[in-house]
């Protein structure tokens, strides 16, 4: 998947039932653009999580691995940046309309020999569309502290656990004040937002793969599913029934 694409821009299609790749780079940049499922992308930096309609805006040269729990379609972009003003940092972006459609149709080009004057002009409009309009909250900053990363890694491992900010500042043998400057030092949020972004997220694979919202709820370490609902409600707009329905299925459209 580090090919050096013959086109400023290439598309490579994934449609899997699941997907795990390992630590690599690419010598372009990468929009990894979800069309079903959910695409969990984790560099040094943190973790971002790609629902559909949402792309993962990758720099060149940047180490990572994607992956799926469940059913997957995606498709990645490698992007030569020249002349190109982009992001130097890892983000979530919007995938306005225009630009979901001419990542699908460049998809299917990439299959066909024929057309390259066509091609050119969609990868040139591409290019002009690229765009990195604000998105939900959808990344988890890591520590790069070795005690607090290996303390977050627990607690994403059991977000149904209720861990108060004494209970984390104990566990790393520290006073409540020292703990809450460093894990705002460490990933410029306070341990509770931390918290509750790791929750969304978690949720967010969960949902993907069709689990009900009770058992999304107290897996993510909420009382109900009411108290649940509010949560992802207030950020991310949309209920929790309401975010994965009536997404669309791209792998034929345009065949």
């Amino acid at each position: 998947m580090d090919r050096l694409p013959s086109h400023p821009v290439a598309v490579l299609s994934l449609d899997l039932d699941s997907f795990e790749s390992a630590p690599h780079t690419h010598p372009q940049a990468q929009l990894i653009y979800a069309i079903s499922g959910v695409v969990t992308v984790t560099t040094d930096e943190g973790t971002w999580v790609v629902p559909p309609n949402r792309a993962v805006w990758m720099p060149a040269g940047v180490e990572h691995n994607a992956k799926s729990h469940r059913a997957v379609q995606f498709r990645t972009l490698l992007i030569d940046q020249a002349d190109l003003a982009l992001p130097d940092v890892c983000r979530v972006v919007e995938v306005t309309p225009l630009l979901r459609e001419l990542i699908l149709r460049l998809a299917v080009l990439e299959e066909t020999p024929e057309g390259e004057d066509f091609r050119a002009s969609l990868t040139h409009l591409l290019r002009l569309e690229l765009s990195f309009l604000p998105v939900e909250p959808l990344s988890l900053p890591a520590p790069r502290h070795a005690g607090l990363a290996r303390f977050c890694e627990r607690v994403r491992m059991d977000l149904a656990h209720t861990v108060s900010l004494e209970d984390a500042a104990e566990a790393l043998y520290m006073s409540r004040s020292s703990f809450m400057r460093l894990f705002q030092r460490e990933t410029g949020l306070s341990f509770a937002h931390w918290l509750k972004q790791a929750r969304l997220l978690e949720a967010l694979s969960l949902l993907a793969e069709g689990r009900p919202v009770l058992d999304v709820a107290l897996t993510c370490g909420y009382e109900s599913p009411s108290a649940f609902s509010a949560m992802f409600q207030r950020s991310l707009g949309r209920s929790p029934s309401a975010y994965f329905a009536g997404r669309k299925d791209y792998r034929h459209r345009h065949r």
